[in-house]
């Protein structure tokens, strides 16, 4: 069962994939197209088109909070922490990881999109208080 802890970073992997994807296609129909120079970027991300900066934006996203559940998860592997505790905890943060980049990436709407992130951020919490609660023998 302890594999199943696995099964989440499967999917939040593959949601930064398509996140990956997604910024890099527009980005590349951007230049083909004539829409960006790429002098005008090669330097930094400002020059892009709104809507390719929200694409980067939330895949940037996925490089931030997500290191903090890769270590909780390999951790958790490491020491056999109680998967019937953090299995369900890992399944809600990658779901609401899910929901935060699906508003990021559409009406990106801040108030909701935090709501997501804040929520998810909680549960990231609560993943490591069980963690270190295992590992100090509570």
């Amino acid at each position: 069962m302890t594999h199943a802890l696995l099964y989440p970073v499967f999917v939040q992997v593959a949601l930064t994939l398509v996140l990956a994807l997604l910024t890099a296609g527009a980005r590349f129909l951007s230049v083909s197209g004539g829409k960006v120079k790429i002098g005008d970027i090669v330097l930094g991300q400002r020059a892009w088109p709104p809507r390719i900066q929200q694409l980067g934006n939330s895949l940037n996203n996925q490089w931030e909070s997500p290191t903090l559940f890769y270590a909780v998860i390999a951790f958790a592997l490491i020491t056999a922490a109680p998967t019937a505790v953090l299995l369900p905890l890992a399944w809600a943060w990658v779901a609401l990881r899910i929901v935060h980049a699906g508003i990021h990436i559409t009406s990106n709407t801040l108030q909701i999109r935090f709501m997501s992130f804040i929520t998810g951020f909680a549960v990231l919490v609560a993943m490591w208080v069980v963690l270190a609660l295992h590992v100090m023998g509570g």
